[in-house]
């Protein structure tokens, strides 16, 4: 996963302009040719979002704007490739107008049967099958 970091001025609810729109779709459409793009949203300002937490069995929400932009997730790619590098590679391809300072972060999904295949079950396994199913379906 490609993670775009949120800025003050993303934050504040800019607008891309129709360029950097278009440099997207274009980088969009490259890493689709590539057959590597699994999905690609950006997010909502955080003025027009929640947090909930959850701790000690007590849940409390707290509505948006935050103010610690730089913790904010702007958006993400999903990506399926053969290593971190090659997720970096495309992280360097981002679009990025010289005006803005884009952050991003390379994150690997977790493969629970794989990574945490000392705790996740076969019958866990199995339930997650069917459930990537359903959503297949829903799609």
């Amino acid at each position: 996963m490609i993670i775009i970091k949120s800025d003050e001025k993303t934050d504040a609810g800019r607008v891309p302009s129709e360029a950097e729109f278009t440099a997207m779709a274009e980088f969009n459409q490259e890493m689709a040719d590539a057959g590597i793009l699994v999905g690609a949203e950006g997010l909502l300002d955080s003025g027009k979002g929640a947090r909930v937490h959850m701790s000690g069995g007590k849940t409390t929400i707290t509505d948006g704007p935050f103010t610690e932009s730089k913790e904010l997730v702007a958006g993400f790619w999903m990506i399926k490739v053969d290593s971190l590098e090659e997720a970096i590679d495309w992280a360097s391809r981002v679009p990025s107008p010289p005006e803005i300072e884009t952050n991003l972060e390379v994150r690997q999904v977790v493969d629970a049967a794989g990574d945490y295949a000392e705790t996740y079950t076969e019958e866990l396994k199995e339930g997650e099958d069917k459930l990537r199913e359903q959503i297949a379906e829903n799609q």
